[in-house]
Formats: structure tokens, sequence, C-alpha cells
């Protein structure tokens, strides 16, 4: 919940850090930020910062997958569409999770699981389409902000499985947040100097403000949480809060960029949170009966 609340709340954010400054450069301030915050946080606690060479590598490869190109792709589509259609776009990283997690990882398709994340799709495709059909912005636009979206799921969702993998687990999640937080800070800016020149800053309270909220509340507090999550219960799993972000992300668009909510956007909604209910509630264990005795499992002797 604290992930999903935090992370609806950043698509509105990130529309501040567009405008006098770069995208590529806003990226790599805030996990510039974000890493100084969980490299101080690995500190406190004590623990080792240094990995192995093959671990360093693996953080490398996550970092700029998750951290350079997921949101250089991201804060690009921002300046085409509005940060309320992105943000239901990203709901869409379900179906990559599931399936690259099925293919690398082993996670099992259970139906149940399958059936409510196709529901859960058709209500995020009648949101997609009530924003196609209202852009104020021409169609091109919309196409153009759409592909730059699902390139960036498609790079949150390698880095997203990657976690799930036996080295991750075998790594401290506060350092390798850290090392991968800052591998694409580097990534972000060495890809920002070259394409944009030196670094641009906004010297507003505003704007200073949103990389500071979006490096370490939205980073360096909900990355390794998520990422905790997604070694808990797979990366599919974990991905049911790209499904209930939208709609949040959608309610600060509707109070600072004058989104209106209408009939197909509201039943889309409902029908992904229904998609929702149905794939994440267990099924409840009926105890076996015989006659008018319940039958209750023994633990073998050891």
């Amino acid at each position: 919940m604290l992930v999903t609340l935090i992370w609806g709340s950043t698509w509105i954010v990130i529309t501040g850090q567009l405008g006098v400054v770069p995208p590529s450069w806003s990226v790599t301030y805030r996990f510039a930020v974000a890493a100084i915050a969980m490299f101080a946080f690995a500190t406190i606690r004590r623990e080792p910062l240094l990995l192995v060479p093959r671990a360093m590598l693996f953080a490398a490869v996550l970092g700029t997958a998750q951290f350079a190109f997921n949101f250089n792709f991201v804060y690009r589509a921002e300046q085409h569409i509005t940060s309320g259609l992105v943000a239901v776009l990203f709901a869409l990283l379900i179906v990559p999770n599931t399936l690259l997690g099925h293919a690398f990882l082993k996670t099992p398709l259970e139906g149940r699981f399958l059936a409510g994340a196709g529901i859960a799709i058709v209500g995020v495709g009648l949101m997609i389409l009530h924003e196609y059909r209202v852009a104020a912005v021409g169609a091109g636009e919309v196409l153009l902000g759409t592909a730059l979206t699902l390139a960036g799921v498609m790079s949150a969702s390698t880095a997203n499985v990657m976690q799930g993998t036996r080295i991750a687990r075998a790594q401290s999640m506060v350092v390798m947040s850290a090392w991968a937080m800052l591998f694409g800070a580097l990534a972000d800016g060495s890809y920002a100097w070259i394409t944009v020149g030196p670094p641009v800053i906004e010297p507003t309270a505003t704007y200073i403000g949103g990389v500071l909220y979006l490096g370490v509340i939205a980073s360096a507090v909900t990355f390794p949480l998520y990422f905790n999550i997604i070694r808990a219960v797979g990366p599919g799993q974990a991905a049911w809060s790209s499904v209930l972000i939208p709609i949040i992300a959608m309610g600060f668009s509707t109070a600072f960029e004058g989104y209106r909510w209408a009939t197909l956007s509201i039943a889309g909604g409902v029908v992904a949170l229904i998609g929702l209910v149905i794939a994440v509630a267990k099924r409840p264990e009926r105890p076996s009966v015989s006659g008018n005795m319940v039958s209750v499992p023994v633990e073998p002797e050891s």
C-alpha cells in the first residue's frame, strides 16, 4: 500500500521536472540523490558496501535497465501525453512481468490469476481508449507517448524479473539497490551530457523539492520495498500495484492537469479493480470431512 500510494503521486511530480531542465538531467539528479540516500542507509545499518565482481556487474545491468532506460522513456513520454495516461499504460506491466517471470523464473501461471489479469487489462484498455478519444494533442503525439511508455514498461519488466533471480536474492537489498541506483545515475548522466550538453538546473523550490521527493521518498524508500515484494511473491504478483497506481495518478491529474472522468474511464477503473480482486483473492482451503469427523493433518514423527 505504501509503494502504491507513493508511486501514484510521482506521475504528477514528474511533470514539474520537465521544461527548463532536459529530462535526462532530471532523471540523473533523481537517482544520484537516491543512491546517496541508499548508501547512507546501508552505512547506518553497518552493511558491507562492496559487492563481488559478478554481483557488481549484475547491479550495473539492473540499474541501467530500471533507472536509466525505464525512466528516460517515461519522462519523455510525459512530454507528449498526460501523466494520467502514462500511469494507465504502465498498468500493463503485469503482462510482461507475468510472462517473463514464467519463462525465466518458472513462476506458475494460475488460472485465477490469468483470468483476473485478463479482466484488468480490459479495464485498462477502456481507460486508454477514453484518453485517446479526448486527447488534447494530436493522434501522432498520443501514439508517440504510448510507444515511449511501453518501451519503459519493457525496461522495467526486465529489471523486475532480474530481481527474482538467485544472484539478486543472495545480495543485500539495500546495498544492491544503492549500487544499481548509482550505476543508473551514471548512465543517465552520460547519456544526458552526450545528447543535451552539460548539466542544467532550475533553482526553484518546486524543482528542487521535486527532485528530493522523487529521489528519497519515491526511489530510496519505495524501490527496495518493491524489490522485496518481487522476491517474496514474484514479478507478476508484484506488478498488481501498477493496476492501482493509475487510479491514484489520475486523481492527481484531475486536480492539477484538468483531467475529467467520463463513463468510459470510470468503467475501466471499476473493471480493473474487479480483475485485481479476482486475481489476488485466494480460494479458502476447505478441510476434508469424513462422516462427522474432520480430518486434521498430523506432522510425521521425526
